[in-house]
């Protein structure tokens, strides 16, 4: 419900504002919601469908450092096309980069932050700080580290960003029950086609972190910054309003996973999802 409730709050008392894609959007500034991952949910939102196997590929495709947007879409997921065009990335200055060619993105920056980027296809093994393997071995050691953090927000690179990162950084925190649990700061969110993609993904990301340290998954907390609502996604989103919720599916693991760069979409094993019926929204660029 808090899903509903913060979407509700934007469309009754948002502020309208103009943003960067001319659509326009309503806004509130400052919102936080949470999850429980105890006991294998996985917080994937009912009132509609969510693309699960999208949101499990993007990630894998982020946690394997990968900036080509070609390679999620020859696995028909096609979410990052519009922002990897022609037209986006010459619109954005960056003419003398090849199409799917996002720049140092996500992945890249949770893989090989400060290095240098040139293309898609070059070998950045070894380069640049990989802050994902830190936290995790860091986690191992010192679970009472409060510095257990992952920045994508690089103010050096995100001249050369197809797209700057709108969930910008997140912080994991190991309780004395050895529960995991992550806090995801989100500058920018789009509350109808975003969210819940993002929700789902930070909530795999804590299983996976919690299974390569021995961990169980605790809780996900999100924290936005800008939470938006464009004014194109107001109508099908006070239909989603109307739908009741239902519980969220299980997930689990069908094998043991020790090395985080060995998961496979395959490995992901969802139960119990019985979604509402998908609701169309076209994405702001």
């Amino acid at each position: 419900m808090q899903y509903l409730d913060l979407i509700r709050a934007i469309i009754e008392n948002g502020d309208e504002r103009l943003d960067r894609t001319g659509t326009g959007t309503r806004s509130i500034f400052g919102a936080q919601m949470r999850f429980s991952l105890r006991d294998g949910v996985m917080p994937l939102l009912t009132t509609k469908r969510v693309f699960w196997r999208g949101v499990a590929e993007e990630l894998l495709w982020f946690v394997a450092g990968n900036t080509n947007a070609t390679a999620l879409s020859d696995k028909d997921i096609h979410i990052w096309d519009a922002n990897g065009s022609r037209a986006f990335l010459d619109g954005r200055g960056l003419q003398h980069r090849e199409e799917g060619d996002l720049g140092p993105v996500y992945g890249f920056q949770w893989r090989h932050f400060g290095a240098p980027y040139t293309t898609m296809h070059a070998d950045y093994e070894g380069k640049g700080v990989d802050q994902l393997k830190h936290v995790i071995e860091t986690i191992k050691t010192n679970p009472n580290d409060r510095r257990l953090i992952i920045s994508a927000w690089n103010p050096v690179d995100i001249p050369n960003m197809a797209l700057p990162p709108c969930h910008m950084m997140c912080q994991f925190h190991v309780s004395s029950k050895k529960e995991l649990s992550c806090l995801m700061y989100q500058r920018s969110a789009d509350m109808g086609l975003g969210v819940p993609f993002n929700i789902a993904s930070y909530a795999l990301l804590t299983i996976m972190v919690a299974e390569v340290t021995g961990l169980t998954p605790g809780e996900l907390v999100h924290t936005i910054g800008d939470a938006h609502v464009y004014l194109n996604h107001i109508d099908p989103l006070k239909e989603q309003l109307k739908r009741e919720p239902r519980p969220f599916p299980t997930f689990k693991l069908n094998r043991k996973v020790t090395e985080i760069d060995d998961f496979r979409f395959e490995d992901f094993v969802i139960t119990g999802y019985n979604p509402h019926a998908k609701i169309e929204m076209d994405m702001a660029v």
